[in-house]
């Protein structure tokens, strides 16, 4: 039996990361999307494991040939993106592929799969507690935290795109919340 997709996006700092580690650990028969990337491996990173390493030519030309889902040049010549010939592999292995996805990649996935995608969107209470959690962080400086929060107001407003709003103002509950949805997405 083929898989079903399951689309994670969300401004950073809302608990997304920490949402789809926990549901990774459930009995729900999820598997990571491996994303394509033209960076280089850092550290033990192994080819087909982590990430499918291409070079920045080869990457360009697999655009061109239309072989990728979605993708983005995040710096010049540094793109990340998801291959479609992986997806569908893994998909008829049945595993329910799990994608963390900026807001744009995951409203083209829901696009292209339609009813055998589900489109989650993970959103904080509010941007003052968003940039209370990035602050609280301490990992980025002011500046970086504010363009953060630019960008999230941005992502926020692609919200109602998304099949489901889950509000992380309590991660036990939107753990939880999560996970029912999934299950009843997986089970239908």
């Amino acid at each position: 039996m083929n898989g079903k997709l399951i689309i994670f996006s969300a401004p950073s700092g809302s608990g997304k990361s920490t949402i789809i580690n926990h549901l990774m650990n459930q009995n729900l028969n999820l598997a990571f999307s491996i994303s394509a990337t033209s960076r280089a491996p850092r550290g033990t990173e192994q080819d087909g494991v982590e990430y499918f390493f291409l070079s920045p030519e080869v990457f360009r030309q697999r655009i061109e040939n239309g072989e990728f889902l979605e993708y983005e040049e995040v710096y010049t010549d540094r793109y990340y993106g998801t291959l479609k010939a992986q997806v569908e592999k893994q998909l008829a292995a049945g595993q329910n592929v799990v994608f963390d996805v900026d807001v744009v990649g995951g409203c083209n996935i829901k696009k292209l799969y339609g009813e055998r995608a589900l489109s989650l969107f993970i959103q904080p209470p509010s941007i003052e507690v968003l940039r209370e959690r990035l602050t609280s962080r301490g990992t980025d400086t002011p500046e970086v935290i504010e363009s953060r929060i630019a960008k999230a107001e941005f992502e926020l407003s692609y919200a109602p795109q998304f099949d489901c709003i889950v509000i992380n103002d309590n991660l036990e509950t939107a753990q939880a919340e999560a996970y029912k949805i999934i299950q009843e997405f997986i089970e239908s």
